[in-house]
């Protein structure tokens, strides 16, 4: 009888040809309840495996009827280990006579990319400085020690009271960039220690969730700047973003705010309110919704070292005042740091580009500086975090130069501006979309 069995689910299988499919059979499998991908020509079911996804269903759901090669590459540091969760998922493969890519994407971009990627991998550029993020980790305890030590010998007057803050708001600023680091398992080779200290640096240092990081930076790498996948554009009403959205509103007579005035009200809704309202709100109630017990008393352990701490200087309602005025502080940094790179490029619904080219029209970089390498933690190179996000990020500038070339090979604009442009280009980007609503609108 076992014999039996091991011919009927083993050699008979084995002996059996693998089912061909043409795309345009794949191309209809992209519903949530039905979703299937492609990886190096194999044909992957992923419907009952995207619940339960680490990275959240939504982030391969996005691949749904499409070429997820390099995402998948992209994403995962074992791609041996992440493979055997594929196997028992494949249902064929790509017909013979099917090109790799759908949609007419560029299959040699796609061929220069990987190539480029080999390149890197032969530099050693994902490879890991520890000593460099030891000494992030560093200065960020440095920073805590230091705000406790001025409010102990200065009292807690006006002045110590705002330095404190600053120092405080610097601190949460870098642990954010930090946190960024282990959350795309950019430090170490092993993803659980990634994953661990995770969720020590955004639960402890910061009182948030990695999970709810994961789940929602996850889809904005996988498909940025692309309307109802990436959820960093969903402004829930509040702005109309790029020039698609903008003009959509206006022909339905939308107007649920005054859109060409959305330029100046964002100084007052958008980096104020961000961390300290929405981001707050959001992450609570994520990890309570989802029982996610790990990361809520991740974040507890961070919100019982802050009132211990500052507890005997303000007070229970004056501790609570001043973590919300360290949030705000950090929100206007997160935001024009976060939205110099992306809120001033093409912002659209999908269309399906191979990963090199719909990475380069949704990200571009700020020019290289010690100060802006510190300040936006490595994120002024954008476009090459976006291409390579497992990449530690003090190797990212050794990789820009062939991005560039390659670039300038196809045909591709490479942007690249000073710090203070970038965040100008923010204003501008909002008041552009904002007109194009207007005259929608009025004249459409």
């Amino acid at each position: 009888m076992g014999k039996g069995g091991n011919q009927g689910e083993g050699s008979t299988e084995r002996q059996a040809p693998m089912p061909t499919f043409r795309w345009e059979e794949i191309q209809k499998h992209n519903l949530r309840t039905d979703r299937w991908l492609v990886i190096d020509r194999k044909v992957y079911n992923v419907t009952k495996w995207s619940q339960r996804h680490p990275g959240g269903h939504r982030v391969i759901g996005h691949y749904s009827g499409e070429d997820a090669t390099d995402a998948f590459r992209a994403f995962h540091l074992d791609l041996d280990f992440v493979g055997k969760f594929l196997k028992p998922l494949l249902i064929g493969e790509l017909a013979p006579e099917e090109p790799s890519l759908d949609r007419g994407k560029s299959s040699q971009i796609t061929e220069d990319f990987r190539a480029l990627k080999k390149t890197a991998e032969d530099m050693n550029l994902f490879k890991t400085n520890h000593l460099f993020f030891f000494l992030l980790l560093s200065h960020i305890i440095v920073m805590e020690s230091l705000a406790w030590f001025i409010l102990t010998y200065f009292g807690t007057g006006w002045i110590p009271t705002l330095v404190t803050a600053f120092v405080l708001a610097t601190s949460q600023a870098q642990a954010g960039w930090l946190q960024h680091d282990y959350g795309h398992l950019s430090v170490y080779k092993k993803s659980i220690w990634n994953h661990i200290v995770h969720k020590f640096v955004i639960g402890h240092l910061k009182g948030a969730s990695a999970n709810w990081w994961n789940h929602r930076h996850f889809q904005h790498h996988a498909k940025p700047n692309i309307f109802h996948k990436d959820p960093d554009i969903k402004s829930l009403h509040v702005f109309v973003l790029g020039e698609w959205q903008p003009l959509e509103y206006g022909k339905k007579k939308l107007k649920y705010l005054p859109y060409n005035h959305q330029h100046e009200y964002f100084f007052l809704i958008g980096p104020p309110l961000l961390i300290p309202m929405y981001f707050q709100y959001q992450i609570i109630m994520t990890m309570i919704s989802r029982r996610d017990w790990v990361d809520l008393a991740w974040a507890i352990s961070y919100y019982m070292r802050f009132f211990y701490t500052y507890i005997p200087f303000y007070g229970i309602l004056g501790a609570l005042v001043f973590l919300n005025f360290i949030r705000f502080l950090e929100s206007h940094w997160f935001v024009w740091v976060t939205q110099m790179n992306h809120l001033v490029m093409e912002i659209d619904l999908d269309h399906y580009r191979d990963w090199f080219s719909g990475q380069l029209a949704a990200t571009c970089n700020v020019e290289q500086s010690f100060f802006n390498d510190w300040f936006s933690g490595h994120l002024n190179f954008q476009i090459e975090h976006h291409l390579f996000p497992t990449m530690p990020r003090h190797n990212l500038h050794k990789i820009a130069p062939l991005v560039k070339s390659l670039c300038a090979k196809h045909g591709i604009e490479y942007q690249e501006k000073p710090l203070l442009r970038a965040l100008i280009d923010i204003v501008s980007s909002l008041k552009k979309s904002g007109e194009l609503w207007l005259d929608a609108y009025l004249h459409k």
